[in-house]
């Protein structure tokens, strides 16, 4: 079911563009505080995503709030952590919150049901440019379709890479970045239903964790500098480069993979981005990316949409003017994000080559405090 209303004829309170968690909580939140929402997205749902899959238990607060509790998706329950280096070398350790695992296909789909329920209206369609009319306090949303849609406020939660970046002029998007990520969904007996196992190889690291029903899944990060010497292709640098680690060989082997192609995605930067854009408030990856080594990209997108929502209501009601609510948001990201995203890209540069990986596993195999004062880094507390 998708909704599609008269732009011209009824006027929308807020664009949220781009529906993936970070777009679809915002909505949720905004249009269960009286708002008027409408998301622009371009693909239909169901559908899958370049994602790790675990989520950390800080969001469940927030879910709940929103009416959209996980737990009717059934997915599995992480309360352990394991890390491998190179050689095969594993350090493991309890998660203090814990976390679940669920696949983006169920997730995304469970929160965009409730958003529609929640009276969400959904254009499925591609933005082709966004502009800012000072005088009239509106923001005008070109489609690639030709139809024009217009808000006082917009939300850009369209993840890692648009072309709306290179429109908006941001930084990050004028350098290449070298990263590529990769996802399938498997199935690997024995494979122990309460873990998040993250494995180190050259240049790249992969997680598996179990999701929903008897399914994994198994997704990496690595070089476009790994595939091309690998010959340019998936199966070659799984064989070549991730095989070299004895845990992620077996892995391989072993496991059974649930589709034929796996989803792919390039150009995957985590050079620091703004929240605030051209009067756009930045939400999720759209706003900035954490290494998924330090695995709480999901959470970070649930919680950005719990800053932004708010402050954006008030903004709406007249009781906070656009300046004020830029600077608010902008601060509160910054407060709640800014150091995590700091340490996860100094974690990402501990983990970059072989040697300096396994020093790093090797020392923290023996000092497990330090394993968990890690995680408390890169995690928050729960929120709601």
């Amino acid at each position: 079911m998708s909704l599609i209303h008269n732009f011209s004829a009824e006027p929308t309170d807020a664009l949220v563009l781009g529906g993936g968690l970070a777009g679809l909580a915002a909505a949720l939140d905004l249009a269960r505080r009286g708002h008027r929402v409408a998301v622009v997205e371009r693909r239909r749902y169901p559908f899958h995503r370049v994602c790790g899959e675990y989520v950390s238990n800080e969001v469940l607060p927030y879910l709940r709030r929103l009416g959209a509790d996980p737990a009717a998706l059934a997915p599995a329950r992480i309360r352990r952590f394991g890390l491998s280096s190179p050689a095969g070398r594993l350090l493991d350790s309890p998660l203090d919150l814990g976390g679940f695992g669920v696949s983006r296909y169920q997730l995304d789909d469970f929160l965009y049901q409730h958003a529609v329920k929640q009276g969400v209206e959904f254009v499925f369609a591609t933005v082709a440019d966004v502009t800012f009319d000072a005088a009239a306090g509106q923001h005008r949303v070109a489609l690639a379709d030709g139809r024009q849609l217009t808000a006082p406020l917009v939300l850009g939660t369209y993840g890692k890479r648009s072309a709306l970046d290179r429109q908006l002029a941001r930084p990050f998007f004028q350098a290449r970045s070298p990263y590529l990520g990769v996802k399938y969904h498997l199935r690997l007996p024995g494979f122990a239903r309460d873990v998040i196992e993250l494995h180190n190889f050259r240049d790249g690291y992969a997680g598996i964790s179990a999701i929903e029903e008897d399914k994994l899944c198994f997704c990496y990060l690595t070089t476009r500098a790994n595939l091309k010497a690998a010959g340019g292709g998936i199966a070659a640098l799984e064989g070549e480069v991730l095989a070299r680690n004895p845990r992620l060989a077996d892995i391989m082997h072993n496991a059974e993979q649930l589709y034929a192609q796996p989803e792919v995605i390039n150009e995957i930067s985590f050079a620091p981005k703004q929240p605030v854009e051209q009067h756009l408030l930045m939400v999720g990856d759209a706003a900035g990316l954490i290494t998924p080594l330090c695995g709480n990209g999901m959470a970070m997108a649930l919680h950005g949409a719990a800053l932004a929502a708010p402050l954006a209501s008030r903004f709406l009601r007249g009781e906070l003017p656009r300046p004020a609510l830029e600077a608010a948001y902008a601060r509160a990201w910054q407060q709640q994000f800014g150091a995590r995203l700091r340490v996860g890209r100094a974690v990402q540069r501990l983990f970059g080559g072989p040697v300096l990986s396994e020093l790093v596993v090797g020392g923290l195999r023996h000092w497990p405090a330090a394993v968990r004062a890690l995680m408390r880094q890169t995690h928050g507390a729960e929120f709601g």
